[in-house]
């Protein structure tokens, strides 16, 4: 009967405060075997529980201690074999046996001390990546709460807007700036026409393991919003959305036209480029300035030709004037 209620006390203690690294690896029945002989040199009492808020003291609540447990996923293995390599000997040492109170302080101290050290050595994380993705590398194990505290970013990254211009190609990438797992799935999917991030407006287009969507020729059916998904054991990681706005070419034409005509209209007549014009534009201009060019040189030929023309008959009209002057 003692037993038990000294067990549940015992246990009433260590749950009692915030959660820490010694509590999240170590068992409450080696805890007990620890503190059994725990003696107060004052009143020279056994005094269990106070053995139990020695070890909150020195571990659970101990801001270094706490620190060197904040590790990369799957190292929380690791926490618990360097916690129970100082510990459980201590409780096979200490267990039916009456030890001081100051004995206790030194070799617990001790045995925080070594966890810290041997802990800090363990990979830290990479951190996490902003603003969006389940990033499972950037996770830290988080000795208060005895979990492994995420990312905690949406899943749906902002949309991405990409204008083209129509039968030229397209590219997306669905890619992120953290580490993904090796077995991974992406399915595409496509909204058209709207810019959205509602899942129910999607339809499935691609699924496997192909992070790039390609369009050979982009027109105006392809406008809309495409949505990249990454998946792991049918976990969603996250899902990334980009938005095309297609141009269509007779449109782009037009308007690089009325633009060249825009600028011929200058004082003095003078032709400017405009200073973002690409080959591609030159190569639509390209009929429009040789026609102009054609149309001016004929102008200037017939031009020339009426001009010889008019004064050859000029001649032949008054050939007898001549002799006239030349016989007085």
């Amino acid at each position: 009967m003692c037993t038990t209620v000294l067990w549940l006390s015992c246990v009433s203690l260590l749950f009692c405060g915030s959660l820490g690294c010694y509590q999240c690896f170590v068992d409450v029945e080696d805890s007990l075997r620890l503190c059994w002989g725990h003696v107060l040199t004052e009143n020279n009492v056994r005094n269990v529980d106070e053995c139990f808020r020695k070890l909150d003291r020195i571990f659970n609540t101990n801001e270094t201690v706490i620190e060197s447990g904040r590790v990369g996923e799957g190292y929380d293995k690791n926490l618990k074999e360097i916690l129970d390599a100082e510990i459980l000997p201590l409780a096979e040492e200490f267990d039916q046996k009456l030890n001081d109170e100051s004995v206790y302080e030194t070799r617990l101290q001790t045995a925080a001390d070594n966890f810290i050290a041997a802990a800090s050595k363990l990979p830290r994380v990479s951190g996490c990546f902003p603003p969006c993705g389940f990033q499972i590398s950037g996770a830290v194990y988080n000795c208060i709460t005895c979990q492994y505290d995420s990312c905690e970013f949406s899943l749906d990254c902002p949309v991405e807007e990409i204008e083209v211009m129509e039968n030229s190609r397209s590219r997306m990438w669905c890619e992120v700036p953290f580490d993904l797992p090796s077995d991974i799935e992406v399915i595409w999917r496509f909204a058209e026409e709207i810019n959205t991030q509602e899942m129910d407006q999607f339809k499935e287009v691609t699924a496997g393991v192909d992070r790039l969507y390609s369009i050979p020729s982009t027109n105006l059916q392809h406008q809309g919003t495409y949505q990249c998904e990454i998946y792991s054991g049918g976990r969603s990681i996250v899902r990334l959305y980009y938005y095309i706005s297609v141009t269509p070419q007779l449109v782009v034409g037009h308007t690089e036209l009325q633009e060249i005509f825009d600028l011929s209209l200058l004082p003095g007549g003078e032709l400017l480029s405009a200073p973002d014009a690409s080959p591609r534009s030159f190569l639509l201009l390209l009929p429009f300035l040789l026609t102009t060019c054609l149309t001016t040189s004929l102008l200037l030929l017939f031009l020339s030709l009426g001009a010889l023309y008019w004064t050859s008959v000029s001649e032949q009209r008054h050939p007898d004037e001549g002799a006239d002057e030349e016989g007085d």
